[in-house]
């Protein structure tokens, strides 16, 4: 039977499918010269693939590897809108200057709250209807 995953398998997942998509931003930024359309082009994307691969397989490439799932509130996939509220804080890393840090607080935040909640729910979980990130 699934568990709810750790924070440490949560953050090995994250940590893998950020290195892939910095390694897709930074082959796509050398012709854009990493300008304001790459900018926008990579959140665009980031928080697509996210939001993508969240609603259509219940996983990304780094929950895949640590065998990890996401679930809705029923158990099953969530929804296209689900995703998309679940992965809004994503967008954060585009905020000029401060993104960085933007992002580093929220994940620090969605961390010590799934860390503290018995169904292991941050706060973009609650957000998103009540999902669930599952160890297979």
């Amino acid at each position: 039977m699934p568990s709810n995953a750790s924070i440490w398998r949560r953050l090995a997942a994250r940590v893998i499918d950020g290195v892939v998509l910095a390694a897709v931003a930074v082959v796509v930024g050398r012709p854009l010269e990493f300008g304001v359309g790459w900018l926008i082009g990579t959140a665009v994307g980031v928080y697509a693939y996210f939001v993508a691969c969240d609603a259509i397989w219940g996983t990304t490439l780094g929950k895949r590897l640590v065998a990890l799932r996401l679930v809705d509130h029923r158990g099953t996939r969530p929804t296209v809108g689900a995703a998309a509220a679940r992965e809004a804080f994503t967008l954060l890393g585009a905020v000029p200057f401060a993104g960085p840090v933007l992002s580093l607080i929220a994940g620090v935040a969605i961390g010590v709250r799934a860390s503290r909640d018995p169904d292991g729910r941050g706060f973009h979980d609650r957000l998103a209807g009540g999902t669930r990130v599952l160890h297979r």
